[in-house]
Protein backbone atom coordinates (compact mmCIF):
# COMPACT_ATOMS: atom_id res chain seq x y z
CA UNK A 1 0.00 0.00 0.00
CA UNK A 2 1.65 3.43 -1.24
CA UNK A 3 1.15 6.32 1.70
CA UNK A 4 -1.46 8.39 1.01
CA UNK A 5 0.59 11.46 0.23
CA UNK A 6 2.77 9.77 -2.34
CA UNK A 7 -0.83 8.56 -4.28
CA UNK A 8 -1.58 12.70 -3.88
CA UNK A 9 1.80 13.79 -5.91
CA UNK A 10 1.04 11.07 -8.51
CA UNK A 11 -2.46 12.20 -9.17
CA UNK A 12 -1.11 15.47 -9.40
CA UNK A 13 1.54 14.71 -11.73
CA UNK A 14 -1.04 12.76 -14.01
CA UNK A 15 -2.75 15.76 -14.17
CA UNK A 16 0.05 18.44 -14.59
CA UNK A 17 1.38 15.67 -17.44
CA UNK A 18 -2.40 15.66 -19.26
CA UNK A 19 -2.89 19.01 -19.17
CA UNK A 20 0.38 19.65 -20.70
CA UNK A 21 -0.21 17.07 -23.15
CA UNK A 22 -3.42 18.28 -24.20
CA UNK A 23 -2.34 21.82 -24.61
CA UNK A 24 0.58 20.57 -27.08
CA UNK A 25 -2.33 18.70 -29.01
CA UNK A 26 -4.78 22.00 -29.25
CA UNK A 27 -1.33 23.84 -30.73
CA UNK A 28 -1.15 21.16 -33.00
CA UNK A 29 -4.41 20.91 -33.99
CA UNK A 30 -4.74 25.13 -34.15
CA UNK A 31 -2.37 25.13 -36.66
CA UNK A 32 -3.65 26.88 -39.99
CA UNK A 33 -4.95 24.70 -42.63
CA UNK A 34 -3.56 25.23 -45.91
CA UNK A 35 -5.14 23.14 -48.52
CA UNK A 36 -4.35 20.25 -50.20
CA UNK A 37 -1.23 20.34 -47.56
CA UNK A 38 -1.11 18.52 -44.19
CA UNK A 39 0.93 19.34 -41.28
CA UNK A 40 3.87 17.10 -40.14
CA UNK A 41 4.86 17.74 -36.95
CA UNK A 42 8.48 17.94 -36.04
CA UNK A 43 10.84 15.41 -34.23
CA UNK A 44 13.52 13.41 -33.53
CA UNK A 45 14.61 10.25 -35.61
CA UNK A 46 17.00 7.82 -37.05
CA UNK A 47 17.37 8.54 -40.54
CA UNK A 48 18.69 5.91 -43.16
CA UNK A 49 17.75 1.63 -43.49
CA UNK A 50 16.14 -0.38 -40.69
CA UNK A 51 18.26 -2.68 -39.03
CA UNK A 52 15.67 -5.42 -40.33
CA UNK A 53 16.13 -4.25 -44.14
CA UNK A 54 17.84 -6.73 -45.93
CA UNK A 55 17.45 -5.00 -49.06
CA UNK A 56 19.00 -1.69 -48.00
CA UNK A 57 21.87 -0.68 -49.81
CA UNK A 58 25.17 0.77 -48.90
CA UNK A 59 24.48 4.66 -49.25
CA UNK A 60 21.30 3.95 -47.06
CA UNK A 61 23.68 4.01 -44.54
CA UNK A 62 24.63 3.98 -41.81
CA UNK A 63 21.43 5.52 -39.61
CA UNK A 64 22.17 8.64 -38.04
CA UNK A 65 20.44 11.08 -35.53
CA UNK A 66 18.10 14.06 -37.06
CA UNK A 67 15.68 16.72 -36.01
CA UNK A 68 13.72 18.23 -38.15
CA UNK A 69 11.01 21.35 -37.44
CA UNK A 70 7.37 20.84 -38.41
CA UNK A 71 6.19 21.86 -41.83
CA UNK A 72 3.37 21.38 -43.90
CA UNK A 73 3.62 19.29 -46.99
CA UNK A 74 1.69 18.35 -49.97
CA UNK A 75 -0.55 15.66 -49.47
CA UNK A 76 -0.28 14.33 -52.85
CA UNK A 77 1.85 14.57 -55.56
CA UNK A 78 2.01 17.75 -57.56
CA UNK A 79 -0.57 16.62 -60.50
CA UNK A 80 -1.34 17.42 -63.85
CA UNK A 81 -3.86 19.90 -63.34
CA UNK A 82 -1.82 21.94 -60.61
CA UNK A 83 1.49 22.37 -63.15
CA UNK A 84 -1.43 23.20 -66.10
CA UNK A 85 -1.92 26.19 -63.91
CA UNK A 86 0.94 27.47 -62.80
CA UNK A 87 2.05 27.18 -67.26
CA UNK A 88 -0.95 28.88 -68.08
CA UNK A 89 -0.23 31.83 -65.80
CA UNK A 90 3.45 31.94 -66.46
CA UNK A 91 4.19 31.20 -69.94
CA UNK A 92 6.63 28.36 -68.50
CA UNK A 93 8.39 25.49 -70.72
CA UNK A 94 9.96 22.79 -69.37
CA UNK A 95 13.36 21.24 -69.79
CA UNK A 96 12.03 18.49 -72.19
CA UNK A 97 10.09 21.26 -74.30
CA UNK A 98 12.78 23.25 -74.55
CA UNK A 99 15.68 22.69 -77.82
CA UNK A 100 18.78 20.79 -76.75
CA UNK A 101 22.32 22.99 -76.34
CA UNK A 102 24.80 20.31 -77.00
CA UNK A 103 27.36 23.04 -75.59
CA UNK A 104 25.71 22.37 -72.42
CA UNK A 105 25.75 18.81 -72.23
CA UNK A 106 29.05 17.75 -73.52
CA UNK A 107 30.40 19.19 -70.35
CA UNK A 108 28.66 16.58 -68.77
CA UNK A 109 29.89 13.74 -70.56
CA UNK A 110 33.41 12.53 -71.31
CA UNK A 111 36.15 14.51 -72.94
CA UNK A 112 35.88 13.56 -76.31
CA UNK A 113 32.25 11.98 -76.65
CA UNK A 114 30.95 12.47 -79.94
CA UNK A 115 27.90 14.70 -80.86
CA UNK A 116 24.87 12.56 -81.53
CA UNK A 117 23.47 13.20 -85.18
CA UNK A 118 21.48 16.32 -85.01
CA UNK A 119 17.70 13.89 -85.78
CA UNK A 120 18.62 13.16 -81.88
CA UNK A 121 19.49 16.81 -80.49
CA UNK A 122 15.65 17.59 -80.50
CA UNK A 123 13.16 18.04 -77.16
CA UNK A 124 12.64 15.03 -75.56
CA UNK A 125 12.60 13.16 -72.69
CA UNK A 126 13.27 9.65 -71.41
CA UNK A 127 10.15 6.55 -71.91
CA UNK A 128 10.32 3.22 -70.38
CA UNK A 129 10.25 0.09 -72.77
CA UNK A 130 9.37 -3.13 -71.58
CA UNK A 131 12.09 -5.53 -72.55
CA UNK A 132 11.37 -8.68 -75.10
CA UNK A 133 12.82 -11.33 -72.73
CA UNK A 134 14.89 -11.29 -69.18
CA UNK A 135 17.76 -9.40 -68.59
CA UNK A 136 20.80 -10.86 -67.16
CA UNK A 137 21.89 -7.34 -65.63
CA UNK A 138 19.27 -5.38 -63.32
CA UNK A 139 21.72 -2.33 -63.21
CA UNK A 140 21.80 -1.66 -67.02
CA UNK A 141 19.31 1.03 -67.09
CA UNK A 142 19.80 1.55 -70.84
CA UNK A 143 18.20 -1.92 -72.15
CA UNK A 144 14.44 -0.22 -71.05
CA UNK A 145 14.85 3.45 -70.88
CA UNK A 146 14.30 5.18 -74.45
CA UNK A 147 15.03 8.67 -75.50
CA UNK A 148 11.45 9.71 -76.92
CA UNK A 149 11.21 13.28 -79.15
CA UNK A 150 8.67 14.60 -78.62
CA UNK A 151 8.04 13.33 -74.78
CA UNK A 152 7.57 15.83 -72.13
CA UNK A 153 4.52 16.54 -69.41
CA UNK A 154 1.87 17.09 -71.66
CA UNK A 155 2.82 13.99 -73.86
CA UNK A 156 4.35 11.65 -71.39
CA UNK A 157 3.61 9.07 -73.19
CA UNK A 158 5.44 9.99 -76.48
CA UNK A 159 5.23 12.57 -79.46
CA UNK A 160 0.81 12.04 -79.95
CA UNK A 161 -0.01 11.12 -76.18
CA UNK A 162 -1.99 13.90 -73.96
CA UNK A 163 -3.05 14.04 -70.42
CA UNK A 164 -6.85 14.45 -71.23
CA UNK A 165 -8.51 12.69 -68.49
CA UNK A 166 -5.22 12.53 -66.42
CA UNK A 167 -5.86 16.05 -64.88
CA UNK A 168 -5.59 14.54 -61.30
CA UNK A 169 -2.62 11.73 -62.49
CA UNK A 170 1.14 13.34 -60.90
CA UNK A 171 2.74 15.35 -63.38
CA UNK A 172 6.04 13.44 -65.15
CA UNK A 173 8.93 14.50 -67.02
CA UNK A 174 9.94 17.03 -64.65
CA UNK A 175 13.46 18.56 -63.97
CA UNK A 176 14.71 19.63 -61.01
CA UNK A 177 15.05 23.00 -62.76
CA UNK A 178 11.10 22.79 -63.19
CA UNK A 179 10.00 21.94 -60.01
CA UNK A 180 11.94 24.70 -58.44
CA UNK A 181 10.37 26.84 -60.99
CA UNK A 182 6.57 25.62 -59.98
CA UNK A 183 8.00 26.01 -56.02
CA UNK A 184 9.16 29.82 -56.63
CA UNK A 185 5.20 30.36 -58.21
CA UNK A 186 3.41 28.55 -55.46
CA UNK A 187 5.52 30.08 -52.36
CA UNK A 188 6.97 27.00 -51.99
CA UNK A 189 10.02 24.67 -52.23
CA UNK A 190 11.03 21.29 -52.54
CA UNK A 191 11.60 18.75 -48.93
CA UNK A 192 15.12 18.81 -47.88
CA UNK A 193 15.98 14.76 -47.89
CA UNK A 194 15.51 14.66 -44.22
CA UNK A 195 12.04 16.33 -44.00
CA UNK A 196 11.46 13.84 -47.22
CA UNK A 197 11.96 10.43 -44.91
CA UNK A 198 10.17 11.62 -41.52
CA UNK A 199 7.27 12.52 -43.16
CA UNK A 200 7.23 9.18 -45.38
CA UNK A 201 7.72 7.44 -42.02
CA UNK A 202 4.52 9.01 -40.26
CA UNK A 203 5.84 8.88 -37.12
CA UNK A 204 6.73 4.82 -37.46
CA UNK A 205 10.47 4.16 -36.01
CA UNK A 206 12.74 1.89 -37.99
CA UNK A 207 10.46 0.42 -40.30
CA UNK A 208 11.32 -0.90 -43.46
CA UNK A 209 7.69 0.66 -45.34
CA UNK A 210 5.41 3.58 -44.07
CA UNK A 211 3.19 0.61 -42.92
CA UNK A 212 5.30 -1.35 -41.05
CA UNK A 213 7.65 -4.08 -41.91
CA UNK A 214 5.26 -6.52 -43.74
CA UNK A 215 6.34 -6.91 -47.34
CA UNK A 216 3.80 -9.52 -48.78
CA UNK A 217 0.97 -7.23 -49.24
CA UNK A 218 2.76 -4.30 -50.87
CA UNK A 219 0.28 -3.83 -53.77
CA UNK A 220 -2.37 -2.98 -51.47
CA UNK A 221 -0.25 -0.07 -50.00
CA UNK A 222 1.84 1.03 -53.39
CA UNK A 223 1.75 1.21 -57.11
CA UNK A 224 4.72 -0.69 -57.94
CA UNK A 225 5.76 -3.43 -60.72
CA UNK A 226 4.48 -6.74 -60.01
CA UNK A 227 6.03 -9.52 -62.26
CA UNK A 228 9.12 -9.96 -63.93
CA UNK A 229 10.55 -6.77 -63.99
CA UNK A 230 10.79 -5.08 -66.86
CA UNK A 231 9.40 -8.06 -68.98
CA UNK A 232 5.66 -8.95 -67.72
CA UNK A 233 3.91 -6.51 -64.82
CA UNK A 234 0.83 -8.66 -63.45
CA UNK A 235 -0.80 -5.06 -62.52
CA UNK A 236 -1.97 -6.60 -59.14
CA UNK A 237 -2.39 -2.99 -58.26
CA UNK A 238 -4.09 -2.35 -60.95
CA UNK A 239 -2.06 -0.41 -62.64
CA UNK A 240 0.62 -0.35 -65.80
CA UNK A 241 2.14 3.04 -65.10
CA UNK A 242 1.34 5.66 -62.98
CA UNK A 243 -2.36 5.81 -60.96
CA UNK A 244 -4.07 8.99 -60.12
CA UNK A 245 -2.98 10.24 -56.72
CA UNK A 246 -5.35 9.13 -53.49
CA UNK A 247 -5.68 5.69 -54.64
CA UNK A 248 -3.48 4.08 -52.41
CA UNK A 249 -3.80 4.49 -48.70
CA UNK A 250 -1.97 7.54 -47.03
CA UNK A 251 0.67 6.94 -44.31
CA UNK A 252 -0.43 8.07 -40.58
CA UNK A 253 0.50 11.73 -41.35
CA UNK A 254 -1.95 11.66 -44.51
CA UNK A 255 0.44 11.53 -47.11
CA UNK A 256 -0.79 10.28 -49.97
CA UNK A 257 1.34 7.73 -52.64
CA UNK A 258 4.63 9.05 -50.36
CA UNK A 259 6.05 5.36 -51.55
CA UNK A 260 5.40 3.92 -55.09
CA UNK A 261 3.60 5.81 -57.94
CA UNK A 262 6.45 8.55 -59.18
CA UNK A 263 9.73 9.62 -57.86
CA UNK A 264 10.01 13.07 -55.99
CA UNK A 265 12.89 15.44 -56.31
CA UNK A 266 14.46 16.72 -53.08
CA UNK A 267 16.58 19.61 -52.69
CA UNK A 268 19.52 17.50 -51.62
CA UNK A 269 22.63 17.13 -53.31
CA UNK A 270 24.00 13.38 -53.55
CA UNK A 271 27.05 12.83 -52.19
CA UNK A 272 28.11 9.19 -51.31
CA UNK A 273 29.85 10.24 -47.82
CA UNK A 274 27.25 12.24 -46.35
CA UNK A 275 25.62 9.68 -44.02
CA UNK A 276 29.07 8.94 -42.99
CA UNK A 277 29.45 12.73 -42.08
CA UNK A 278 26.39 12.77 -40.66
CA UNK A 279 27.23 9.79 -38.01
CA UNK A 280 30.00 11.66 -36.27
CA UNK A 281 27.58 14.39 -34.98
CA UNK A 282 25.64 13.62 -32.02
CA UNK A 283 22.08 15.07 -34.02
CA UNK A 284 21.68 17.11 -36.91
CA UNK A 285 19.28 19.93 -36.56
CA UNK A 286 17.78 20.28 -39.55
CA UNK A 287 19.88 19.42 -42.09
CA UNK A 288 20.26 20.42 -45.27
CA UNK A 289 21.69 18.05 -47.30
CA UNK A 290 25.91 17.96 -48.56
CA UNK A 291 26.82 21.05 -49.17
CA UNK A 292 28.84 19.27 -53.11
CA UNK A 293 27.67 16.75 -54.82
CA UNK A 294 29.88 13.63 -55.29
CA UNK A 295 29.05 10.01 -56.47
CA UNK A 296 32.94 8.25 -57.80
CA UNK A 297 30.60 6.02 -59.86
CA UNK A 298 29.08 9.06 -61.50
CA UNK A 299 31.80 12.04 -61.85
CA UNK A 300 30.79 14.39 -64.75
CA UNK A 301 27.38 14.80 -63.39
CA UNK A 302 26.25 17.35 -59.87
CA UNK A 303 23.35 14.79 -59.03
CA UNK A 304 20.14 15.49 -56.90
CA UNK A 305 18.55 13.12 -54.68
CA UNK A 306 14.91 11.66 -55.54
CA UNK A 307 13.06 9.86 -53.45
CA UNK A 308 10.12 7.21 -52.83
CA UNK A 309 10.58 5.14 -55.65
CA UNK A 310 7.87 4.79 -58.37
CA UNK A 311 5.74 2.28 -60.24
CA UNK A 312 8.65 0.43 -61.76
CA UNK A 313 9.80 -0.33 -58.71
CA UNK A 314 10.38 -4.19 -57.89
CA UNK A 315 11.14 -6.09 -55.11
CA UNK A 316 13.48 -8.45 -57.51
CA UNK A 317 16.49 -5.43 -57.61
CA UNK A 318 15.46 -2.25 -55.83
CA UNK A 319 12.26 -2.19 -53.53
CA UNK A 320 12.13 1.67 -53.77
CA UNK A 321 8.97 2.32 -52.08
CA UNK A 322 11.17 1.31 -48.83
CA UNK A 323 11.28 4.72 -46.74
CA UNK A 324 15.10 5.01 -46.84
CA UNK A 325 15.73 4.27 -50.33
CA UNK A 326 17.38 6.77 -52.41
CA UNK A 327 18.64 7.80 -55.56
CA UNK A 328 21.10 10.29 -57.51
CA UNK A 329 19.90 11.73 -60.80
CA UNK A 330 21.16 14.36 -62.76
CA UNK A 331 18.84 17.70 -62.32
CA UNK A 332 18.76 17.94 -65.66
CA UNK A 333 17.14 14.50 -66.35
CA UNK A 334 13.10 14.25 -66.98
CA UNK A 335 11.63 10.60 -66.80
CA UNK A 336 8.04 9.02 -67.44
CA UNK A 337 8.18 8.38 -63.57
CA UNK A 338 9.69 11.59 -62.22
CA UNK A 339 7.80 13.94 -59.89
CA UNK A 340 7.62 16.04 -57.36
CA UNK A 341 5.48 17.27 -54.15
CA UNK A 342 6.22 20.69 -52.26
CA UNK A 343 6.63 22.05 -48.59
CA UNK A 344 6.57 25.18 -46.53
CA UNK A 345 8.29 26.15 -43.76
CA UNK A 346 6.79 26.74 -40.56
CA UNK A 347 5.90 30.50 -39.78
CA UNK A 348 7.93 31.70 -36.82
Amino acid sequence: MYPRSFLNLFVSFLVFFSCKQEKKIIIELNKPVIDGMVWVPGGLYEMGASDFDQMALPHEKPKHSVFVDGFYMDITEVTNADFSKFTYETGYITTAERPIDWDLIKLQVPEGTKKPHDSLLKPGSLLFKKTQESVPNLYDFSQWWKWSVGANWKEPEGEGSNILGKENYPVVHISYEDAQNYCKWAGRRLPTEAEWEYAARGGKKDKIYFWGNISNSVSKYVNTWEGEFPVTNTRTDGFEKSAPVKTFPPNDFGLYEISGNVWEWTSDWYNTNYYKECKKNNIANNPQGASKAYNPNNPYIQEKIIRGGSFLCNDSYCASYRVSSRQATDPSTSLEHLGFRTVISEKK
